[in-house]
């Protein structure tokens, strides 16, 4: 249920709009299967390694392992980063969906609100994080299965009022391909962001009870949920509403009422669709923000195990919670939202800074497999030995390394091709960061790919708690 929640959010429930009406349903669709099958092999790359080592601060402590220590140090850095300035956004949302209920009411008492909930549901104990996110990502699934279900009966004209839709809209004006490839790549990057968030399942193997058994059942299940919620609904929103359509132009989570989700439920005479919309997006919402207060933790605490950061870090308390890496976290995301209130042009830098390191962690997962798996055969290790292995080995790391790649680079393919430095700064400003913690760390330690015979291969296992 967290790989799942994770990967559902606004990003399927608001932006998926946008990104048909970019570039059509054709391009929408191409743009979400290919992002989908990278993430299904990203997935099972981080599902071996997940199980033969299940350490909570997987793709820094895999990096360190089978590449270099000089990677790891700046995966880790980078993951943290990454999720403590995503919690401050999401904290910061959270005012902007409670504002459709209660307008009247100051944003910021809202977010710091629901920053001390989700502070507070991640020090009781890893069991509380864990419950909190089956039932926020029951929600959202509950929701695309009611979706699907209304949209295929609108389409074959059951429900709507009136005569069946069909597929005409897939054929209509341009469709189904809107804008050409510089369209359908820029809705690579949409659907990347779309995704974010499904690599947690290697996070949470170092507190799970039975990694070897639970990583590869939600592994396998990845594919399947990808193709259901992302490619059936955006099939059922293009088939119902055209790419044309204002409604899809620019929607945005800052208004609930042009979600595509909404549209379609309210052209059935759905009694309050807005509301219910905006109470699903208020919990995907608080659901990524407990999953990054979770994951930014988890990593920080590595770090410390580790020696990347200090380590008071790696101190936990008696249920086994890092309260220090808890408390450091909490504090960035509380200092982030702060300068959304104060200086709105430091909380944009701040985001923008954090922007791609979801794809550099990606793009770290995918490159420490395909060592782990060299490393592996050249100690003398044989496949049975591995309680789950990924298929198309090297077809499958290597593809996500080049899509990887493709995705950082069409980033802001405009502000590339025109050369506008200010727009190039904010959309890469996370790729400088990333190469300054990689040198610092290689520089100050002299260090060096990993040889595949030194490679760490014990699968010993790290956790924070027992619950």
């Amino acid at each position: 249920m967290i790989a799942l929640g994770g990967s559902i959010g606004t990003g399927l429930f608001v932006a998926s709009g946008s990104a048909i009406a970019t570039a059509g349903p054709g391009g929408a669709l191409i743009a979400y299967g290919a992002i989908g099958l990278m993430v299904y092999f990203l997935m099972t790359s981080l599902g071996e390694m997940a199980t033969y080592v299940p350490v909570s601060g997987s793709f820094s402590t895999y990096a360190t392992r089978f590449v270099d220590p000089a990677l790891g140090f700046a995966l880790g850095w980078n993951y943290w980063f990454n999720w403590a300035i995503t919690v401050a956004v999401d904290v910061s949302t959270t005012a902007i969906v409670m504002h459709f209920w209660l307008p009247d009411v100051p944003g910021w008492i809202f977010s710091l609100t629901f920053l001390a909930l989700i502070f507070l549901i991640n020090l009781v104990s890893v069991k509380s994080f864990g419950e909190t996110e089956y039932w926020l990502s029951l929600i959202k699934v509950i929701t695309v299965l009611a979706f699907l279900v209304v949209g295929v009966l609108t389409i074959i004209g059951v429900l709507g009022g009136g005569p069946a839709i069909g597929l005409r809209n897939f054929t209509v004006k341009a469709a189904p391909f809107v804008g050409g490839w510089p369209a359908t790549l820029s809705v690579f990057v949409v659907a990347g962001f779309s995704f974010q968030g499904t690599e947690l399942i290697g996070i949470t193997a170092g507190e799970s009870e039975t990694p070897e058994t639970s990583i590869p059942k939600a592994i396998k299940q990845v594919f399947w949920r990808i193709l259901l919620f992302y490619i059936l609904a955006i099939a059922v929103i293009a088939a119902i509403i055209p790419y044309f359509s204002p409604n899809l132009l620019g929607a945005t989570a800052q208004d609930v009422a042009i979600s595509p989700f909404t549209l379609v439920f309210e052209r059935i005479g759905l009694a309050g669709a807005a509301s219910v919309m905006n109470a699903v997006i208020l919990t995907s919402v608080l659901s990524s923000a407990n999953s990054g207060m979770y994951a930014s933790t988890r990593m920080l605490w590595s770090m410390g195990e580790t020696g990347f950061a200090s380590k008071i870090f790696a101190k936990t308390n008696s249920r086994g919670i890092p309260i220090f890496a808890l408390l450091g976290t909490t504090l960035v995301g509380a200092l982030t939202f702060l300068t959304s209130i104060m200086g709105p042009h430091v909380y944009q830098l701040l985001v923008a800074a954090s922007g791609l390191t979801g794809f550099l962690a990606w793009l770290g997962i995918a490159i420490s497999h395909y060592r782990f798996r060299r490393a592996f055969i050249a100690q003398g290790h044989s496949l049975d030995e591995l309680v789950y292995h990924a298929k198309w080995f090297p077809i499958g790391p290597i593809l996500a390394i080049v899509m990887s790649l493709i995705v950082i680079v069409g980033q802001d393919i405009t502000a590339l091709t025109h050369f506008e430095w200010s727009r190039l700064l904010i959309s890469y400003m996370s790729i400088p960061l990333f190469i300054v913690l990689f040198v610092y760390y290689k520089i100050k330690y002299r260090t060096h790919l990993v040889p595949l015979l030194d490679a760490d291969l014990s699968p010993h296992r790290e956790g924070t708690s027992k619950d």
